[in-house]
C-alpha cells in the first residue's frame, strides 16, 4: 500500500505536474487530504483577509499509473473514505443560487458525531462523497475547481466509498489526483459547499483497455451513472443522456429507438452540481435492468 500525504497537494490537473508517486494496477493508495478551503478555516468567525483564495480546491497527488495510455479506461475503486471530526460550510454573496440573500461570507463549523454532521441545528447524516477527483487532461492544464471529461470537480454524492469511478486517460501515467470530501452534501450543491472536510480516502486503481469513454462513469451498487459537464445545465444533461445512450448500444447491442425508451422507462436524470464554472449533471440506470441483458454494460 502506497501513502501519499496532505503535504503533496496540487490545484490544477496537468500533464505537467510532477507525480507523488507511482502505483501499478491491482494496487491500492492512500491519499490524505485537505478541506476545500485548504483547512485555512477553523472557526466560524474566521476573518476573510487571512485566508489565501489561491489555496482552493487541493487535490492530493498526482499518482501515476503504471501503463496507463490516452485511449486507456482508469478503473478507480474507492474502497474508503474517513473524515475528519469538524467540517465547515460557506454561504457568499455572487457564489451559489441564493447568493442574492447575503453580503459577504459567512461560516459555520460543522461537528461530525456518531455518524451525523450539525447543520444548522439539525442533525444530518454522514455520507462521505469526493468533490474533486480526476485525471491530467489532454492540452492546458485544469484548475481542480472545475470539471470536465477529465474528472475533477464533479460533485457527484455517488463517488462515494464502495463506488468505482471510470476515467477516460489522456496523457501517460494518467495523474489521478483526488480531494475535496465532503461529510454531506445534497444533489446540486446550492451554496458551493457541502460540509466540506480533511479526511483520507483508499484507492485501488486498474486499467481497461477493452472499452472506450468520452467521459468519467460511476459504479454504485445500484446504478451505474454517466457524468458530464458543460457550461449549462441543459448541456450537461444532454450529453449525460447521449453517453448512456451510446453504453447501451454499443456495450449491449440494443437499438436506438430501443435504448431510448429503455432510458426513458426506467432512467434517472440527476443534477449532481450547479454552482462550479461548468454545470454537471448525471444519467443514472438501475443495475436491476440492465443486468438483465446477457452482456456487461462495462
Amino acid at each position: 500500500m502506497i501513502r501519499v500525504t496532505s503535504d503533496t497537494t496540487i490545484f490544477s490537473l496537468s500533464a505537467d505536474a510532477v507525480p507523488a508517486a507511482e502505483v501499478a494496477p491491482g494496487e491500492t493508495v492512500v491519499l490524505e487530504t485537505l478541506d476545500c478551503f485548504s483547512n485555512q478555516v477553523q472557526s466560524a468567525d474566521a476573518p476573510l483577509e487571512s485566508i489565501d483564495w489561491t489555496h482552493v480546491n487541493p487535490a492530493t497527488g498526482p499518482v501515476a499509473v503504471t501503463g496507463a495510455e490516452p485511449g486507456h479506461v482508469l478503473v478507480v475503486h474507492i474502497d474508503d473514505i474517513e473524515v475528519a471530526p469538524q467540517g465547515v460550510m460557506a454561504v457568499s454573496d455572487g457564489f451559489g443560487v441564493l447568493s442574492h440573500h447575503f453580503k459577504g461570507m459567512a461560516f459555520q463549523m460543522v461537528q461530525l458525531e456518531n455518524g451525523t454532521a450539525r447543520v444548522s441545528g439539525c442533525a444530518v447524516p454522514v455520507q462521505p462523497m469526493i468533490g474533486v477527483i480526476g485525471v491530467a487532461p489532454a492540452g492546458a492544464g485544469v484548475p481542480c475547481g472545475s470539471p470536465g471529461s477529465h474528472g475533477g470537480n464533479m460533485d457527484t454524492r455517488l463517488i462515494g466509498a464502495g463506488a468505482t469511478l471510470y476515467l477516460p486517460v489522456f496523457v501517460p501515467g494518467a495523474l489521478l489526483a483526488a480531494g475535496d470530501l465532503h461529510a454531506a452534501m445534497g444533489d446540486g450543491e446550492i451554496c458551493g459547499t457541502g460540509v466540506e472536510v480533511a479526511g483520507r480516502i483508499t484507492l485501488r486503481v486498474e486499467l481497461r483497455k477493452d472499452i472506450s469513454l468520452t467521459n468519467p462513469v460511476v459504479e454504485t451498487a445500484q446504478v451505474i451513472a454517466t457524468i458530464a459537464s458543460a457550461v449549462s445545465l441543459d448541456e450537461a444533461g444532454e450529453m449525460a443522456v447521449r453517453d448512456m445512450a451510446d453504453l447501451l448500444m454499443g456495450h449491449l447491442g440494443l437499438s436506438p429507438a430501443d435504448a431510448t425508451m429503455l432510458m426513458s422507462a426506467a432512467g434517472h436524470l440527476q443534477v449532481s452540481q450547479v454552482v462550479d464554472p461548468l454545470k454537471t449533471a448525471r444519467f443514472a440506470m438501475p443495475k436491476t435492468i440492465v443486468s438483465q441483458y446477457p452482456k456487461a454494460l462495462l
